[in-house]
């Protein structure tokens, strides 16, 4: 073999076989100027095409470029820059485990590939032996293998299309892969580097996956505990995106104030709560099996939000008075702080004559400061409170927003913004793009999966004014939340 010369696009000579298994072969390789290279080998099989193989991906962030493709003596070529290592050969040289200020940076550069990909490209197989060691950065490679794999009519290729101990539960359903059962092996991948072991160990992965929670993790931070777990929730749905675990690794390098660690351990504790709950899934599950996974996620991620700030103000106002039934009511002086509990919403809530469903509501609450009512008859305001896939179909969140009045009907409204419940037609209306009597005043924007603490700040200073009497109408509407609706 190491006299063989594959011609592609350049010449490059074939040089002894490095690795062997998965789907294909890997060799050395050297081009015709001398420099180092791979290529992979991979046997052309019926029923999946060359295209599947090659991803139109590089030049992104923190991936191996293909420097030349094509095909020899029946199989795919791939050339590949020659890395200095891969994850899996890091993990053994360091027994299996490393520190939290060695792991985050890992995570960091492997977070970055995946958000890059803007949900376009699904790896489909992400584990530490395709994470690459690549010009001082950890990259991601084997794009399209696992696509290919799965692809072919050959049975005895379908084992490669997934890998076991990191294989999503939607894989093991042969559900189509999407990017979040990438963040799935990621989640799997961060436990293993911060464990020293995954978080199934088999032998029966597929009941593991589908049906088991992962165990407890143990000294790591809780914002980095409260992450990986949401990434191993069994809902891809629910599962926090590439962008969103960008963001909150880059902000878990910064210290956190006593308010954000606070907070950190409470929404730990809630996440470990839902991950237990969820694990018991069946299968083979229907949309209504669904949607009432999804609720579970959305009761137990919200229930730490009005716990929160009712420590918050009672730690600031001893005095306060709260009371907790079906809701949180906090009251001071003549401030009312008011969270209802969160409510399940059947599917199609939203949907109007006018226009198909925006977007799928899986529960609601409400929030609101209020006060006694001035002189000009204004008494607080209220947001409604959606878990719903507001800004990316199929990715659900807890979504803040609120409404208004059309500024040329005759209306009065003590409370303004107010809240509306899904199921209300007259939310219907708003979002079926045509002039009605209620118009979107607050736009929707996420206040979980790290937004938390930006929630509990807004309403504390709405609720401080409302007990000194300074809330007021805003000044102009609608105002700029910043968010956004699809």
């Amino acid at each position: 073999m190491a006299s063989d010369t594959i011609t592609l696009r350049q010449k490059w000579q074939l040089g002894t076989e490095i690795a062997k298994g998965g789907f294909g072969r890997v060799c050395a390789a050297e081009a015709a100027d001398g420099s180092q290279v791979v290529i992979k080998l991979v046997p052309q099989v019926a029923g999946a095409s060359r295209e599947l193989l090659f991803e139109p991906i590089s030049g992104l962030p923190n991936i191996i470029p293909i420097l030349d493709f094509g095909e020899w003596q029946h199989n795919y070529v791939l050339v590949m820059p020659r890395a200095d290592k891969s994850l899996r050969q890091h993990l053994n040289d360091a027994g299996g485990k490393v520190l939290i200020d060695e792991a985050v940076p890992i995570l960091l550069d492997v977070a970055e590939a995946l958000a890059s990909l803007q949900q376009d490209v699904v790896h489909r197989d992400l584990k530490p032996d395709n994470v690459l060691l690549y010009q001082g950065h950890w990259c991601l490679a084997d794009f399209g293998i696992a696509r290919y794999a799965e692809a072919t009519t050959a049975q005895d290729t379908h084992k490669y299309s997934k890998t076991a101990q990191y294989a999503a539960p939607e894989q093991w359903r042969d559900e189509r892969a999407t990017s979040a059962t990438d963040v799935y092996a990621f989640g799997v991948m961060a436990f293993e580097l911060l464990q020293g072991q995954r978080p199934f160990i088999g032998p029966d992965f597929r009941v593991q996956h589908l049906h088991q929670a992962p165990p407890p993790m143990t000294g790591c931070p809780p914002s980095i505990v409260s992450l990986v777990s949401e990434c191993l929730y069994k809902a891809p749905q629910a599962r926090p995106t590439p962008a969103n675990i960008l963001t909150r690794l880059r902000v878990s390098q910064k210290p956190p104030s006593l308010a954000d660690a606070r907070l950190q351990a409470a929404n730990q504790r809630i996440v470990r709560k839902q991950v237990e709950e969820g694990a018991n899934v069946s299968a083979q599950k229907s949309l209504e099996q669904q949607r009432m996974e999804l609720f579970k996620v959305a009761k137990d991620s919200f229930s730490q939000i009005p716990e929160t700030l009712k420590v918050r103000i009672l730690e600031d106002a001893p005095s306060a008075l709260a009371e907790r039934g079906g809701h949180v009511v906090v009251s001071l002086g003549q401030g009312v702080l008011d969270i209802d509990r969160v409510i399940e919403v059947t599917y199609g809530s939203l949907q109007s004559p006018q226009r198909k469903l925006p977007f799928d509501v899986i529960a609601y609450g409400t929030i609101a400061a209020r006060k006694t009512r001035d002189r000009f008859g204004y008494e607080g305001r209220s947001h409604s409170l959606w878990f719903c896939d507001a800004h990316d179909a199929g990715v659900y969140r807890w979504f803040e927003m609120a409404f208004m009045i059309h500024p040329l009907k005759h209306e009065m409204a003590y409370v303004n913004p107010f809240a509306l419940a899904p199921t209300d037609k007259d939310a219907a209306s708003v979002f079926a793009n045509s002039i009605t009597a209620r118009q979107i005043a607050w736009e929707p924007i996420p206040f979980d999966q790290g937004e938390e603490e930006k929630f509990i700040e807004r309403w504390l200073g709405w609720f401080a004014d409302a007990v000194d009497g300074t809330l007021r109408h805003p000044s102009h509407m609608p105002e700029e939340s910043g968010g956004r609706h699809r």
